[in-house]
């Protein structure tokens, strides 16, 4: 009798194992290669890589935190470097608030009519104090202590 011969499709140096590997290492290659950056602009499931909202957003410069030209009375600025909120709930008054919202750390997207949104889920929390306004947020954010220094706002 001759042995039966070899149909399966992979070859007699590839093991089942080997083949699996393979395919482990390279879709995790690729989920690395499709993963956020530190870039603010770029968008992925990563909570702390959310993208900013057009219109509320800064950087944090050397100096200080934000000039305080950029913190528009009734709103605020989302410093996504530090994940900072500093917002000016009345004219001359600033405050200042940790941007990762309590629900599931994403950093919060957008501050318009007296409210910071977190787009994740939508919790919202007030300017004046950042106490919860709506939303599954369990806690408010944390307040920052800080500081008008001249035209900049610093960390106190």
């Amino acid at each position: 009798m001759n042995p039966r011969p070899n149909t399966s499709p992979l070859s007699p140096e590839l093991s089942r194992r080997t083949v699996l590997g393979v395919t482990v290492a390279g879709a995790s290659g690729f989920l690395v290669a499709c993963g956020g950056t530190s870039s603010p602009s770029s968008s992925s499931s990563d909570p702390s890589s959310d993208p900013p909202s057009k219109s509320s957003t800064a950087s944090a410069d050397q100096g200080g935190l934000v000039a305080k030209s950029k913190v528009p009375v009734g709103e605020g600025v989302i410093l996504t470097g530090p994940k900072i909120v500093v917002t000016q709930p009345t004219a001359g008054n600033f405050k200042a608030f940790t941007a990762v919202c309590t629900h599931m750390g994403c950093t919060v997207g957008s501050i318009a009519n007296g409210t910071i949104t977190c787009p994740c889920h939508g919790s919202t929390y007030s300017i004046k104090d950042g106490s919860v306004k709506g939303g599954p947020a369990p806690r408010p954010l944390a307040e920052i202590a800080i500081k008008v220094q001249g035209d900049e706002i610093v960390k106190a």
